[in-house]
């Protein structure tokens, strides 16, 4: 049985596998976002940060986000499954594509088109991940890689519809 990563913390040691083929390899730097995974501080809110700093700066489209996410999860889901492997760690710390993914899902009926919405999204999305309503905390139960994944594509939906109901309250109210 893998160790169990520990709980929510500032530093996070970065979880480096020793064996592995160059494919599991590559896996893990896909899973980790390459390095951004290596931030010893809180890389899931870096993570996070720099998705909607980058969806800001480049506002994707709505079926652009469909498709990303829908690559991602199934990329992601192999990636952070051999990261665990790896590593020997349920769920890595420094595994971060499922923030990735999920902050994106944040702007998919709200583009980002000023800093605030973006910063807002990203408030959310962390709000969302680290409360985990239902059903994130089931979704997370799912095996290997899967489960890290799929938490944060709930937490992103449930993101995205708070955000489109906050823009459309200040549109209203303004």
């Amino acid at each position: 049985m893998p160790l169990r990563s520990q709980p929510y913390g500032l530093r996070v040691p970065a979880a480096r596998p020793s064996t592995g083929s160059g494919w599991e390899q590559a896996q893990h730097w896909l899973a980790i976002g390459g390095p951004i995974g290596l931030i010893p501080w809180i890389p899931a809110t870096w993570a996070s940060l720099i998705t909607a700093l980058v969806c800001w700066w480049a506002p994707p489209r709505p079926l652009t986000i469909v498709a990303v996410a829908a690559v991602l999860f199934v990329a992601g889901g192999f990636a952070a499954s051999t990261a665990e492997r790896l590593t020997g760690i349920e769920d890595p710390r420094n595994v971060v594509l499922d923030e990735i993914a999920g902050q994106l899902l944040t702007f998919l009926f709200v583009a980002p088109a000023g800093i605030w919405i973006a910063l807002t999204g990203f408030g959310l999305f962390r709000l969302f991940d680290v409360v985990k309503p239902p059903p994130a905390r089931a979704a997370e139960r799912l095996p290997g890689g899967w489960g890290i994944m799929a938490d944060d594509y709930v937490a992103g939906v449930y993101a995205a519809i708070v955000l489109w109901l906050v823009v459309l309250a200040v549109r209203y109210l303004l």
